[in-house]
């Protein structure tokens, strides 16, 4: 009987060990696979070319990703960043006509207000995040068609420090790209790093404790969503300059990208565990896979988004499991 239990004991052990490892390492094991299987179906995919483009294309999801980790692991979640990056890009296309630096700082400020909002309502008001997040992505989306009267709004060409936010390059490298690694590892020194950092893993992990041990819960989730409205914003500065346009109906979905690629990196919806390099892997992965499908031209575009969410909801159903084991 007691080798039995030892043995069940163990075996249940190996499977979560197991299980966790899959969590936190398994996107990594997926991009390898999906870019060893790309490089002898297509000869050109693993170029520098064609991977600094896929990069460059999935620049303004990594940071409003980088954002959604920031609040997921502190227990919360942003439904409106979507709506958020189109009002950036729209409010920056607007104010480009006074010169870059009015309009990329407009664009951004704009969408950090509507994060405070979002942090006011969940802290102060204690109101539940899906809902405050919604409203204000519903808010944030139809302010952005009414100012634009529905129709995209063209960069003017005075703004050359805008278009080259998103079409410019340093060396071979895109600026877009460079930002996000830049501030990648800007986030990831924060919360590895600093003691707000160590806050939003506690809040995330257990509220209550956290607050026992003098940590102020409500700073810390204004803080996040500041951080997400201020990354949203930073992506629609960077995608109105990349289209040389800003467009009311851009980034619709991103929300449930941002969500995916969070949680294939490893990132717990239920908050305190996870990182931030890990998410940008899985918006790399999530890039390869369109491109993929793209490339193949077997499968249409919608039908990417019944993949896109069926993968997501595999993945937090592995995590619930997991969850439940600890």
């Amino acid at each position: 009987m007691a080798a039995t239990r030892f043995l069940a004991l163990a075996s249940r052990r190996l499977s979560l060990h197991g299980a966790k490892f899959l969590t936190k390492q398994g996107v990594l094991l997926l991009l390898f696979g999906l870019a060893i299987f790309a490089s002898f179906r297509y000869e050109t995919f693993l170029t520098p070319l064609n991977v600094m483009n896929i990069m460059r294309q999935n620049s303004m999801l990594a940071l409003v990703a980088l954002g959604m980790t920031i609040v997921i692991l502190s227990g919360g979640i942003d439904l409106s960043v979507g709506a958020l990056v189109a009002l950036g890009g729209v409010v920056a296309a607007m104010l480009a006509g006074q010169g870059s630096f009015v309009a990329i700082i407009g664009g951004i400020t704009s969408a950090t207000l509507f994060g405070l909002v979002n942090g006011l309502l969940v802290s102060r008001a204690r109101i539940q995040p899906f809902v405050v997040t919604l409203f204000t992505a519903s808010a944030a989306r139809g302010l952005a068609l009414s100012i634009t009267e529905e129709k995209s709004i063209a960069v003017s060409e005075t703004a050359s420090g805008l278009v080259w936010l998103g079409r410019g390059f340093i060396g071979p490298i895109p600026v877009p790209v460079l930002i996000v690694a830049l501030l990648y590892f800007a986030a990831w020194f924060m919360l590895h790093r600093s003691q707000l950092g160590l806050h939003m893993f506690a809040v995330g992990d257990n509220e209550e404790a956290s607050r026992l041990m003098g940590v102020n819960p409500n700073r810390v989730k204004l803080a996040t969503y500041t951080i997400s409205g201020l990354l949203s914003g930073l992506a629609g500065v960077i995608l109105a300059g990349r289209l040389g346009a800003g467009q009311p109906v851009a980034a619709f979905g991103w929300e449930t990208d941002a969500i995916a690629a969070t949680v294939m990196g490893g990132t717990f919806l239920s908050g305190g565990q996870g990182s931030v390099f890990p998410t940008l892997a899985g918006v790399i992965l999530l890039g390869m896979m369109y491109n993929l499908v793209n490339l193949e031209g077997t499968i249409t575009p919608w039908w990417q988004l019944v993949l896109r969410g069926g993968f997501l909801l595999m993945v937090a159903i592995f995590q619930q499991r997991i969850t439940q084991k600890t």
